[in-house]
């Protein structure tokens, strides 16, 4: 099983970035899929999350900027993030949960995970 985050990178305020996370070794269509953020010194928090029959959860911080998408096609999960402010730096990680769930997960409800990938918001 392997998740590979990509995508992030430095942003001013205000800007968007696009995350994605390339997926192999499992049947992706099957799987509950999020993400996650760490920013500096903090916990690991939840940012979204969507089903397989593509329900989505956000966190509230993040509901109206971040939308999350995945193309079942290409085994790829989706953030497009806009409106990046700097509370948005954080490394944000990809995962993989194989049974779906209908509230705002935690962590450690997750399968799998991917390594992260850094995101940089200046003011």
């Amino acid at each position: 099983v392997q998740l590979q985050a990509s995508g992030g990178g430095l942003a001013q305020a205000g800007e968007s970035l696009r995350l994605s996370c390339a997926t192999s070794g499992f049947t992706f269509s099957n799987y509950y899929m999020g993400w996650f953020r760490q920013p500096p010194g903090k916990e690991r928090e939840f940012v979204a999350a969507i089903s397989g029959g593509l329900t989505t959860y956000y966190a509230d911080s993040v509901k109206g900027r971040f939308t999350i998408s995945r193309s079942n096609m290409k085994r790829t999960l989706y953030l497009q993030m806009n409106s990046l402010t700097p509370e948005d730096t954080a490394i944000y990680y990809c995962a993989a949960r194989s049974r779906g769930i209908v509230r705002i997960p935690t962590p450690n409800e997750f399968d799998y995970w991917g390594r992260g990938t850094q995101v940089t918001v200046s003011s």
